[in-house]
């Protein structure tokens, strides 16, 4: 067993999720947010508070998409609806969601960058000879345009369309390793969420791998045990040179 992970075992093929692990959207949603509390929220407003309050999605409107019972836009607007009234803006309806939706997406996507250590833990997997996709809560256009637009060349395989539901289901990541072509249980699939993510991925027969990157978590995950984690045979690293070094690379 190494300090990272108690699965140390040759991988043929690595299942990678976008937002968070690859791609700083937790940044770009800061500067999205920032601009949105600024036009429309009270001078006052902790800019901290407000990403936390989105990324934490406490009404559930991002999960009820990922399971498809929603689509894009409208948990989009569900949520802006509630992180005014939450912060003391005005309502934000159909009427209003627009412009709002202007400012927003507008600002997140030219914010989007890649992790500064993306590039070379891609570069390192290759070297390695790994078949690498991804498999991403998000629809596959978007990921595709994300990723391109951040210069990180990879094969979009499964995203929320393609199923019709997203993480954590089983199904969405034996599909992955299929489209890779690799067996699951010699798959590993790195990403940021300690649940969806990484237990997720090992609950269906990967190797759950967790980017638990220093003051990323979301509420819900701050009292996850890193250490319980690597007891039930998940790779854990705070960055992703750790990562590759946990998969034996």
């Amino acid at each position: 067993m190494t300090a990272l992970g108690a699965v140390t075992a040759r991988v043929d093929g690595v299942l990678l999720d976008v937002d968070d692990t690859l791609v700083d959207t937790r940044g770009a949603f800061a500067a999205a947010l920032a601009a949105v509390a600024d036009a429309h929220l009270p001078g006052d407003v902790d800019h901290a508070a407000v990403l936390d309050h989105w990324r934490a999605d406490p009404a559930g409107h991002y999960g009820s998409y990922t399971r498809g019972e929603t689509d894009h836009r409208t948990q989009r607007r569900l949520r802006a609806d509630l992180l005014h009234r939450t912060f003391g803006g005005a309502p934000v309806g159909e009427d209003a969601f627009d412009a709002w939706d202007e400012l927003f997406w507008g600002t997140f996507e030219r914010s989007w960058r890649a992790f500064d250590d993306a590039a070379a833990f891609l570069a390192r997997l290759r070297t390695a000879g790994l078949a690498l996709g991804v498999v991403t809560n998000a629809a596959v256009a978007l990921q595709e345009r994300k990723l391109a637009a951040v210069g990180l060349d990879l094969p979009v395989l499964v995203g929320v369309d393609t199923l019709g539901y997203g993480k954590p289901h089983p199904d969405v990541f034996l599909e992955g390793a299929r489209l890779l072509g690799t067996l699951p249980e010699r798959t590993a699939y790195v990403g940021d969420e300690p649940r969806v993510d990484a237990t997720a991925a090992h609950d269906a027969g990967l190797v759950g791998v967790w980017v638990d990157r220093p003051g990323a978590r979301r509420l819900d995950e701050q009292d996850t045990d890193a250490a319980a984690m690597r007891a039930a045979g998940i790779v854990v690293g705070t960055n992703l040179a750790e990562v590759a070094t946990g998969l034996g690379l």
